[in-house]
């Protein structure tokens, strides 16, 4: 029997990660929350409700239960990266970090794991509120990687899409080009990388029976253009874009960066692992969105 603790797991690719994880008869998951979120999981997995930034009520939660994964999802600070460290130090055969795109400048080539190399990456702990986001994460990925005794990964998503995303970005343009109301792009031919919810959580997954170690960049093969999502987005609704450079920060397109931001997944692929064609489903996903969020306006008016 496989014993998988899973930090967070109440909502979005961490919430499928679990649905993923409970299809497998032999394997036994354990979600670590604060308890807010509701999961409907019922008694299918075993739940401990802990505030993970409190290091003394982690430790006691865990005790010295075996973990043969363990899934971070919620590590933010090199402070909770260091307290995972010596919490799990003689418990964990195997951790997972979930990281993010963001540790990398934008920048106009393929961004591949060796461009921030955590291992050379000057240590400095703190909590989350001392750092942005950017370095917080960088923080954590230079802790685990470089102080746990534990094998640990830190998996660099990019941003993560579906109907499911509680961060609603992709929302956000569908609505104003229903709603006519001008997006600001400073630069409509940034190439971005995505990654689909259900396709993070089956990586997560899958990672958990691999060897790879150290940073692994995940995402959909293929990136697009800002302006080729406001494209897509005119096709699937009908109604073009109004793009400025320049708005009200209310109006700032979420994916508006200045210059690209896209990854290389060459590691992950030569480990085995595949994705999906991101020029293939997120037309899909926009038609879906599109539909819900012209019903919902209209039931508006």
């Amino acid at each position: 029997m496989r014993n998988i603790l899973v930090l967070g797991g109440t909502r979005f690719f961490g919430k499928r990660l679990v649905e993923r994880l409970l299809q497998d008869a032999d394997t036994q998951v354990t979600i670590l929350t604060r308890g807010i979120t509701k999961d409907g999981f019922g008694g299918c997995v075993n739940r401990l409700n802990v505030d993970r930034t409190d290091a003394k009520a982690l430790a006691e939660a865990v005790g010295d239960t075996v973990w043969d994964v363990v899934y971070d999802n919620i590590c933010y600070s090199p402070d909770e990266a260091a307290a995972a460290s010596r919490i799990f130090a003689e418990t964990a055969k195997r951790y997972i970090l979930t990281s993010s795109l963001s540790v990398y400048d934008p920048g106009p080539e393929v961004l591949r794991e060796a461009d921030f190399d955590p291992l050379s990456y000057p240590l400095r702990l703190g909590a989350k509120e001392d750092f942005n986001y950017q370095e917080g994460k960088r923080l954590a990925e230079t802790v685990l990687l470089t102080q746990a005794a534990f094998p640990a990964a830190a998996v660099r998503f990019p941003i993560v899409l579906g109907t499911d995303d509680y961060t609603k970005r992709l929302h956000f343009h569908i609505e104003h080009v229903l709603e006519g109301k001008a997006i600001g792009v400073p630069n409509l031919g940034a190439l971005i990388s995505f990654i689909r919810s259900d396709e993070a959580a089956n990586f997560l997954y899958g990672l958990g029976f691999s060897q790879l170690a150290g940073p692994v960049n995940a995402c959909s093969d293929g990136t697009l253009a800002i302006g080729d999502i406001l494209n897509i987005i005119g096709q699937k609704t009908g109604r073009e874009a109004v793009v400025l450079s320049e708005t009200a920060d209310q109006d700032m397109s979420p994916f508006g960066i200045e210059e690209s931001w896209y990854m290389d997944t060459a590691k992950a692929r030569g480990a085995g692992f595949q994705f999906l064609k991101l020029a293939e489903w997120f037309p899909e996903l926009v038609r879906e969105l599109a539909t819900e969020l012209n019903a919902s306006l209209r039931n508006r008016e």
